[in-house]
């Protein structure tokens, strides 16, 4: 019996999605940089109220995959979604460096592009795994991998470059650059409109979810031995009902997820306030000069392009071949939260001597943003992967939103917590590394009786 040849070839539409991602993330991550020190500095707002509407704006990018994933899944499909509301995201940075002196104007615009950069995410990573064949299955995870490289090769250089040009040229070019970016994202999508394979919409439902739960609940004292979901059956075929549990199953074990960004994201906002009071002078292999705040998160996308090879290729295999345990995806998230944990016990050590009086170093930060890099590898990167392998092809975007939306929920946790102001100093920072510990645990329970799916496009 011969064995069918291995297709190693990428499909013709991944090269304009992963130039596309660059420019778009370039743009993002370029405003999402001076956000902060823009809203204490220029529109001289206090340094914890700056905290939460960085976080709650942070957090509506991730509410609005929600209604992305749904149009797509169900009207518009993904192309239509992605282009239509770029669209938005482009209006949203024009609005942003129009009402640069505006507070009312300016929160517009980041509602613009909250609505436009939320509503494509989603789409776009779903998006990838629909150009990918069956037999092409082993090149998914290098894709998502490449992916995640392309993200953070947009955000390093613009880490390091519109904090730069905020400072030498003020908020209007500062904003407008990456506005001009996300236009050049548009225009580079449009270009592959014809290669990418287009997954239709399933559109308008009988057998939809919410049509499944409702049949659930009015059934629900005739589900047998069948589950929660049981009564579905005697309105909707077995696979609609099957798709909403293997939903279910997957929400379950992103709940555990969500408080991981409550601690990831504030490495664009508490940690940079943090760094306002370090020593900012630094002599780093011969080069002397002096960092802004908002530069130092640049250090994160750069240790990412390090650190997608060295555990794809080193660190995970060899875990395996040593220790013979193997790194399945629920493993590397759950691994990942307890590393997340451990970054804020160093930030908050530096929090006590800065408190303290004493002025160091702001090149300190670079142990906690390894860490907390690790476990962006080992949590997002891999999220993204188990999302798409584990829903069912009617809800592959809405799946994907899902995924998203816990980093909502931990950006709406840090906003609250920086609103209300409980914590101060230190306190503050070991108050997230103990919920991501209690929380690690919690995910390592729900994965624990998870049963692992193969939803691929055919």
């Amino acid at each position: 019996m011969e064995t069918a040849p291995v297709n190693n070839k990428y499909p013709s539409g991944i090269k304009y999605i992963v130039w596309n991602e660059a420019a778009e993330r370039y743009s993002y991550y370029g405003m999402r940089s001076i956000l902060v020190i823009f809203l204490t500095q220029y529109l001289m707002i206090k340094d914890n109220d700056a905290i939460a509407d960085y976080h709650l704006f942070a957090g509506l990018c991730y509410l609005f995959p929600v209604v992305g994933g749904y149009l797509s899944d169900r009207f518009l499909g993904k192309y239509k979604t992605i282009l239509f509301l770029s669209i938005v995201y482009c209006i949203g940075h024009l609005l942003l460096a129009v009402f640069e002196h505006s507070y009312n104007g300016f929160y517009i615009g980041l509602m613009f592009i909250a609505v436009g950069s939320g509503g494509i995410k989603p789409c776009v990573s779903a998006h990838v795994g629909d150009q990918f064949k069956p037999d092409q299955k082993h090149l998914l995870r290098k894709v998502f991998d490449l992916f995640y490289f392309m993200i953070n090769f947009g955000s390093f250089f613009s880490t390091l470059i519109t904090p730069w040009t905020l400072e030498h040229y003020g908020p209007a070019l500062a904003f407008g650059v990456p506005g001009v970016l996300m236009a050049i994202a548009t225009f580079i999508f449009w270009l592959g409109r014809n290669d990418f394979v287009h997954i239709p919409p399933a559109g308008k439902n009988a057998h939809g979810t919410l049509a499944v739960l409702i049949s659930a609940f009015k059934n629900f004292s005739d589900r047998g031995d069948k589950g929660l979901l049981g009564g579905a059956i005697k309105d909707h075929p077995v696979e609609a009902v099957n798709d909403v549990k293997a939903a279910m199953g997957v929400i379950k074990i992103f709940a555990g997820i969500s408080v991981f960004w409550a601690l990831f994201d504030q490495h664009g906002s508490s940690w940079v306030l943090q760094a306002k009071e370090m020593n900012l002078d630094v002599n780093v292999l011969g080069w002397q000069g002096t960092l802004l705040p908002s530069q130092i998160p640049a250090l994160n996308p750069i240790m990412v392009m390090f650190l997608i090879p060295l555990f794809s290729f080193v660190i995970y295999p060899g875990i395996q071949k040593v220790f013979g345990y193997e790194m399945t995806p629920l493993r590397k998230m759950g691994w990942g939260m307890f590393v997340a944990a451990s970054s804020f016990v160093f930030v908050a050590v530096y929090q006590s001597f800065l408190d303290d009086g004493q002025k160091i170093s702001v090149l300190w930060q670079v142990i906690p943003f390894l860490i907390i890099t690790m476990a962006e590898v080992m949590v997002s990167i891999t999220g993204l992967e188990f999302a798409y392998t584990q829903a069912p092809r009617s809800m592959k975007s809405t799946i994907m939103s899902m995924f998203l939306l816990t980093v909502f929920f931990g950006n709406m946790i840090t906003a609250y917590i920086s609103a209300v102001n409980v914590f101060d100093g230190p306190g503050f920072f070991l108050f997230f590394a103990a919920l991501m510990t209690g929380f690690g645990f919690f995910f390592a329970y729900m994965a624990k009786n998870y049963e692992m799916k193969d939803y691929m496009e055919s």
